[in-house]
């Protein structure tokens, strides 16, 4: 900058931006030192240097508050850490799995942790079976980082987000396939039932052409009583008109 610049020949850019071209580096320096600037060397592994006039104390001020701004822009991931316990209830872990989703959805990794007191620690498999459920709640927005395992007395597990900005799962309604296949099945069964009631409806009709010779014979027997009658009653008036002639 300035003095510093010991090049005979540079390419000079105004304060505007417009290029100026080749220029002889004491001539520039005169340049930049007759608009109260500064010659800054913006590029000095080009052939010749690129040198630009502007206030180097404002470019850098500039250049600190874009520093600035891109960290605020820039998100730092952080670790938070959710505390079960062995003998957790359901309803206590899913209040456990509601918090660690507010953190994994705003892009922080989980680390879940249980303290194995006394002798539970000759029960470790219990806290791990606690961890896994505590995953299958988690499950659709985090990924395992590390699995769950025993250091000293405590029982860690380590989430990380899945993707930034992932919606929370909308909760799942009662599937109604079930349903509609008990429903399909059912006009088979009833198909099924007809198809064996026509044979038992042919039997049924055929019934009564077998029993027709019976009610014939039935329908006869009284014919025969009747003359039997006529026979009696004849000879009961020749008898009649026996004892009358003998009188």
């Amino acid at each position: 900058m300035n003095e510093q610049i010991r090049e005979k020949e540079v390419r000079l850019i105004s304060a505007t931006g417009e290029q100026l071209g080749i220029v002889p580096s004491f001539k520039a320096k005169e340049m930049a030192y007759a608009q109260n600037l500064d010659l800054v060397m913006i590029s000095p592994s080009a052939v010749p240097p690129v040198c630009k006039i502007m206030d180097y104390g404002k470019h850098k001020y500039e250049q600190s508050k874009k520093a600035k701004d891109a960290k605020k822009l820039t998100k730092t991931n952080e670790m938070r850490e959710v505390w079960l316990s062995m003998t957790i209830d359901k309803h206590d872990l899913e209040t456990k799995a509601r918090h660690a989703r507010k953190f994994l959805l705003n892009g922080d990794k989980v680390r879940a942790i249980i303290r194995m007191r006394g002798r539970q620690i000759t029960h470790s498999n219990l806290g791990i079976k606690v961890m896994e459920d505590f995953f299958t709640m988690l499950e659709d927005v985090a990924a395992i980082e590390r699995p769950a395992g025993t250091e000293f007395r405590n029982i860690i597990m380590i989430l990380t987000p899945l993707k930034e900005g992932i919606k929370p799962k909308p909760p799942t309604k009662p599937e109604s396939k079930p349903a509609d296949n008990k429903q399909t099945e059912k006009p088979t069964e009833t198909k099924t039932a007809t198809k064996s009631v026509e044979p038992k409806a042919e039997t049924v009709k055929a019934e009564p052409t077998k029993a027709q010779p019976k009610e014939v014979a039935k329908k006869q027997e009284p014919k025969a009583d009747s003359k039997e009658t006529q026979q009696k009653v004849e000879s009961k008036k020749q008898d009649t008109t026996k004892q009358d002639t003998k009188k």
